[in-house]
């Protein structure tokens, strides 16, 4: 599957949420990658990475989501200039329901499951998540999946006798139905 349709869907998904924090959502990158997998799995873990990084946000900041192709592995990176990550939330940040900060989590809503989802759709894909993260400085997510290269696109040959085909049977079909209506052929 494409990764181009997969950034642009996980995107176009939260283009309200940005706009609404007045954050600004930037795609760069590698053009043309493509993985084998669920794109529906993919466009909702990228989403999920894109929502947090708007949530953890400052108001005219900036979301940028890249696409790097290095050999065997393309990686879809979504950094933000949030609130960071403190060190010692780090290795739990991945675990079901975890939030690193309480109080924060009920003024910023959620469940607790987003990056758990990140890290299993990614596994599932064969691939792993990465974190960088300073306090005060912003996060950076990377999902990194195996490449494969882009399908064959099969030459599509127009199949002329069948329409044809199709239509002497449509016709036939017409004159018997006026027949046996009564109406002359």
């Amino acid at each position: 599957m494409s990764l181009d349709e997969v950034v642009t869907a996980s995107i176009e998904a939260h283009s309200v949420q940005a706009d609404s924090a007045g954050v600004d959502l930037t795609r760069g990158g590698d053009r043309g990658a493509f993985v084998r997998g669920d794109a529906q799995i993919l466009i909702e873990a990228v989403g999920n990475l894109i929502a947090n990084a708007i949530v953890y946000s400052p108001s005219g900041s900036r979301v940028a989501i890249g696409v790097k192709t290095e050999g065997d592995v393309v990686e879809i990176a979504v950094s933000d200039q949030g609130i960071g990550i403190a060190e010692s939330d780090r290795d739990r940040i991945f675990e079901r329901f975890y939030r690193a900060d309480e109080a924060r989590s009920r003024r910023t809503g959620g469940t607790g499951l987003g990056l758990s989802i990140v890290k299993h759709a990614t596994q599932r894909h064969g691939g792993e998540v990465r974190l960088w993260s300073r306090p005060s400085r912003g996060s950076t997510f990377t999902m990194v999946l195996p490449r494969i290269d882009a399908p064959a696109h099969e030459e599509v040959v127009p199949k002329k006798k069948k329409k044809k085909k199709r239509e002497r049977k449509a016709a036939k079909a017409a004159v018997a139905e006026h027949v046996r209506n009564g109406e002359n052929a």
